[in-house]
């Protein structure tokens, strides 16, 4: 069979999407997840964090589904709905749509560019609980709002929240940025462990200036990434109820992809994110195999989106020399 892909990336958080709206695959769960295996596995000719399946929808104007490198399936991707915002409002020829997750529909439009040339867009990070019981992560309370886990660090305090799915975020120095604190606890909590069942992802904060902060990430079913949207999106709520950056206000959010932009709101006491960024193609491609043996596959009709990807450039550039004047020096 063929499959057409589009690679793209959301503040160098990569994937494929694959269009279910047009094309009959006759794809099942099992097969979504045989092909993220496959096509995202990097020692091949493609390669990616994760797949984004768009389909049609009954109740919006289309569907995400999320599959991670190991197969398993995400219940939302903040980077991978900027692309699927993209990829829909294009072939829908709208400026903003209604896109079906697992946990919630959300809305996404198209923005003024983050940076000269660069495809925007704005897509609603929601709902959000600090309940344990929604990540779920097993201790004898019921939230978790920056305090310490002493089996997992002495020093490091975290809240734990989901937005929907979960994740765990620390306010962290320089030196524990540099530190290999993170990748050790983040296996841990990823692999059998008494406090979180299905993993989490685990973020580090670090606050640099007023509205300006760095994430990283490790990702639940992928590892280190170049960013994670919701993990950016949770990382800024919890610095704004530590008191760090203000509600209604936009934070810029450095990463090692890049840079996006979040404002978190809060009404009736219940908190959402917009989470603003770019929505970069970087090329498309058809993609013969034989689903049953998915590992094995050509290549053909690749079209790459140089000036897309040129332009990325640029704006890496810029944050990574914001990041080396408020981190390394």
């Amino acid at each position: 069979m063929k499959i057409e892909l589009t690679k793209c990336h959301g503040s160098g958080n990569d994937f494929f999407i694959i269009d279910e709206m047009n094309h009959s695959y006759d794809l099942d769960d099992n097969k979504r997840a045989a092909l993220a295996r496959a096509f995202c596995n990097r020692s091949t000719d493609l390669g990616a964090d994760g797949i984004l399946f768009v389909l049609a929808s009954d109740v919006s104007d289309a569907k995400m589904r999320v599959f991670n490198t190991d197969g398993s399936e995400a219940s939302m991707c903040g980077n991978g709905l900027r692309c699927v915002a993209r990829y829909v409002c294009e072939k829908l020829s709208i400026e903003e749509a209604t896109i079906e997750t697992m946990k919630a529909n959300l809305q996404v439009k198209n923005q003024p560019d983050i940076f000269e040339n660069i495809p925007t867009y704005l897509v609603e990070i929601s709902p959000v609980s600090f309940d344990l019981d929604s990540l779920p992560l097993k201790l004898n309370q019921n939230q978790l709002m920056n305090e310490k886990i002493p089996a997992l660090s002495e020093n490091i305090q975290f809240t734990a929240l989901s937005v929907p799915n979960p994740h765990l975020v620390a306010i962290v120095e320089k030196e524990q940025i540099q530190s290999n604190e993170q990748e050790t606890l983040s296996k841990y909590v990823n692999g059998e462990n008494e406090f979180f069942p299905d993993g989490v992802n685990v973020s580090f904060v670090k606050p640099l200036k007023k509205g300006h902060i760095y994430v990283r990430t490790f990702e639940r079913g992928v590892g280190f990434t170049n960013a994670c949207g919701t993990a950016m999106s949770a990382s800024s709520l919890v610095t704004c109820l530590q008191g760090l950056n203000e509600m209604e206000t936009p934070i810029e959010v450095y990463n090692n992809g890049g840079k996006v932009r979040c404002v978190v709101h809060e009404q009736n006491g219940l908190q959402s994110i917009d989470l603003i960024g770019n929505a970069s193609y970087l090329y498309r491609c058809d993609v013969e195999l034989e689903i049953e043996n998915p590992e094995i596959f050509t290549i053909d009709n690749n079209k790459e989106y140089v000036e897309e990807v040129m332009q990325y450039a640029k704006l890496q550039k810029h944050a990574a020399e914001f990041l080396n004047e408020w981190i390394n020096a």
